[in-house]
């Protein structure tokens, strides 16, 4: 099943500090290639980069211009054709609405957490609910995970990935392609 209806969001603000403080986080552009990789692979539709800030919002538009319409996007045609999803906004509204105009119908947001909360659906009840008629964004935080108030926004919450291990720090990239295997294969 390819995912025509799903997207992918990686917030940098507001998300969370190791103090449990909400923060802006930093752009890290191995993120884009990789997060623009897995979304490629599972046939996601689009993967926004949300930041508020300008310095970071042009590092990111930097690195898929010169992927997609520079010298990398020649060497690497692959590598271009993943990067060509990315989009960057400054808001997570931004990206909602952005998607709205392009669909025509109305968008989910899925919020993750390695945190375990109360009222989370499996990956299994969303692979369900992509059948629908509603465009779904699975919105994903940097540093220690998105803040409370952005969760408090989004429709759903998905249960967090369990490794079976007390260890549950993984990066934003790994869990974005494991989410992403399970809600497209039904693991």
């Amino acid at each position: 099943m390819l995912a025509s209806n799903l997207y992918v969001a990686l917030i940098h603000f507001p998300v969370m500090n190791k103090l449990d403080q909400s923060i802006g986080s930093s752009l890290t552009t191995i993120d884009l290639h990789d997060i623009a990789r897995a979304s490629i692979t599972f046939g996601v539709k689009g993967f926004y980069v949300v930041t508020p800030y300008d310095d970071q919002a042009t590092l990111a538009k930097e690195v898929i211009e010169h992927w997609t319409n520079g010298v990398g996007g020649k060497l690497n045609p692959f590598r271009k054709a993943a990067l060509e999803l990315i989009r960057v906004t400054a808001t997570l509204e931004d990206a909602v609405t952005s998607i709205e105009t392009e669909r025509k119908e109305p968008v989910v947001t899925i919020a993750t957490s390695a945190k375990k909360t109360a009222g989370s659906i499996t990956t299994k009840a969303l692979q369900l609910k992509l059948e629908n008629k509603a465009s779904h964004v699975l919105v994903f935080g940097t540093a220690w995970g998105l803040a409370d108030e952005l969760i408090d926004t989004c429709d759903f919450i998905l249960d967090p990935i369990d490794g079976g291990s007390d260890y549950n720090h993984l990066s934003v990239r790994s869990a974005v392609s494991i989410y992403l295997d399970r809600i497209i294969n039904g693991r």
